[in-house]
């Protein structure tokens, strides 16, 4: 059976550094969960750490940080569905919003569990996901800033994930800009200028990052040590904390080219071969993996002679070319993953989830 390793201390290792680094520059920062999509043993470990804040999109996962640490303060990060603002109250101290009726009926559940509710209010920058308009910022928050047992603790923009609008100085300069702007208007202290996540990361070691920017909100550079605002790798960081290990279930060598009249595949592909491959032959591996856990896309190989080179919904086709490393059947294969390729290998029941060098 599959399965994909957690290394604690190469968790840790990347933890501190960030937390170092936020600490020295006076923000605060909240680790963003959902990558571990809920997994209680992972959490566990993850809560061992000194975190004060959570991050997640599932209310689900927040529950479940809930029981194991009722103290850290959690945070729901997109607009709440209707439906689950009883829950969000419940397990969420604080939620991300963007629509003022759904903040009202968050005020009315939060006076019957008899809380106050916080909310940090998204605006739109320009990435066109989750915000509310510039043009509407000041009326919205004076609606809001009525409402009983609401707290507004802070103002924030979401960047990079829908399009990849990157988060550089001109725009977080504007949210913090729009944040003077409500404490002026309205004399009252907006507290978290919620700007920051792990593609902004890069801007405060070129000095670039607007002193206004006080809140980040972190996973993936946490658990991946990825620069993601250059793609590439955060100096000092670990990038390995997760590695996935397939079972080679089938070692045959095949030849290169199929054999047949081709249509489409599974994947509704119509797949074309170089005819130079004619006669060639290969070494194939078939491991336990499939695109029911993955696309194979978001997963790399660490052995460099090998390469993915097909795959169906519960098996992935490995290309070992002459196998000079002698694999067999029984033998793992260990494979990096990018962050799409973690959050589904992490959501798939198929895959055993282990944990790595516990001290």
């Amino acid at each position: 059976m599959a399965f994909i390793t957690l290394n604690i201390e190469k968790l840790k290792s990347n933890f501190e550094y960030l937390n170092k680094l936020f600490k020295e520059k006076k923000i605060q920062w909240a680790v963003v969960s959902k990558l571990l999509c809920g997994n209680k043993e992972y959490l566990q470990e993850l809560l061992k750490f000194d975190i004060s804040q959570i991050c997640d999109s599932r209310v689900t996962n927040l529950k479940i940080v809930k029981q194991i640490n009722p103290n850290v303060e959690t945070i729901y990060i997109k607009p709440p569905a209707k439906r689950a603002v009883k829950n969000i109250v419940q397990y969420a101290d604080i939620s991300m919003n963007t629509e003022f009726e759904t903040i009202k009926l968050l005020s009315d559940e939060a006076q019957k569990q008899q809380k106050v509710h916080k909310i940090i209010i998204m605006i739109e920058l320009g990435e066109l996901r989750e915000g509310i308009m510039r043009d509407d910022l000041i009326d919205f928050y004076f609606s809001v800033f009525n409402l009983k047992n609401i707290e507004v603790v802070g103002i924030g923009t979401n960047l990079s994930c829908l399009y990849g609008v990157l988060p550089n100085h001109d725009k977080l300069i504007q949210l913090s800009l729009y944040e003077q702007l409500i404490e002026a208007k309205f004399n009252k202290a907006i507290k978290y200028v919620s700007g920051g996540s792990s593609v902004t990361i890069p801007l405060i070691f070129q000095n670039l990052l607007p002193r206004g920017i006080n809140h980040f909100r972190v996973g993936e550079s946490l658990f991946l040590g990825t620069d993601v605002y250059n793609n590439t790798r955060l100096k000092k960081m670990e990038t390995d904390v997760f590695i996935l290990y397939a079972e080679i279930i089938e070692l045959i060598k095949k030849p290169q080219l199929p054999d047949g009249e081709l249509g489409t595949n599974m994947e509704g592909h119509s797949p074309t071969f170089d005819n130079k491959l004619s006669g060639k032959t290969s070494y194939r591996a078939i491991i336990d993996v499939g695109l029911l856990d993955v696309d194979k896309k978001h997963i790399m190989p660490n052995d460099k002679k090998c390469s993915i080179v097909g795959g169906s919904s519960d098996m992935f086709v490995i290309d070992l070319s002459e196998n000079t490393n002698n694999y067999k059947v029984g033998d793992l294969l260990e494979f990096k993953l990018d962050y799409m390729g973690t959050l589904r290998i992490l959501n798939s029941k198929y895959i055993e989830k282990r944990i790595k060098n516990v001290s």
